[in-house]
């Protein structure tokens, strides 16, 4: 069984902010194959499971904000018994410029909360998808408030056109055993 866990903040004012691209690469992928997300309140996510290629797949999307996404990945690799080299991450990278993906097969959190409450719960033996999300506004608006703003509309064009078509494929790389690290830049 492969875990996908996406990164983002539960709630409508999120939705299509830089720190949700976790959430928005997973729902492209869920709607790709058909599916849609339940809320699982005892494991504080919304979920959603398929099959593919023989693996069963979980699609999780935390509720728990993205600084305690740790404590839902805990509660479902326990009950599911999915050892953490069989957990894929997506998440926000705002040391990336966007447009660039990078996978890696484990790692430290480089200042991240999300990854560190997942360090915390999981270790770092978990394997990641990490979406570039830095432009030069950036430097000028603060990191807090940059990670929650709005994706332009070139921005939100270029993720439904290029880049979230590739996180598919990366998924999809995971899921049969072919994940490995990388960089694109789209």
């Amino acid at each position: 069984m492969k875990l996908i866990l996406a990164q983002g903040n539960p709630g409508t004012e999120y939705e299509k902010t830089r720190h949700n691209v976790g959430f928005l690469s997973l729902d492209y992928y869920a709607v790709k194959h058909g599916l849609n997300f339940q809320a699982k309140s005892k494991f504080h996510a919304d979920i959603t499971e398929t099959t593919i290629d023989g693996e069963k797949v979980l699609l999780v999307k935390p509720t728990t904000y993205y600084n305690e996404t740790g404590k839902s990945a805990r509660a479902l690799a326990d009950f599911y018994k999915i050892e953490t080299e069989n957990i894929l991450v997506i998440h926000d990278e705002l040391a990336l410029p966007f447009g660039t993906l990078r996978t890696r097969e484990k790692g430290s959190d480089a200042g991240n909360n999300g990854i560190k409450s997942l360090n915390a719960h999981l270790g770092e033996n978990y394997a990641r998808i990490r979406v570039g999300t830095w432009n030069e506004i950036a430097d000028r608006q603060g990191s807090f408030d940059f990670v929650l703003s709005k994706f332009s509309a070139d921005e939100a064009e270029k993720l439904q056109k290029d880049i979230f078509p590739k996180v598919n494929e990366l998924i999809d790389e995971f899921i049969i055993g072919q994940h490995a690290t990388t960089s694109h830049k789209l």
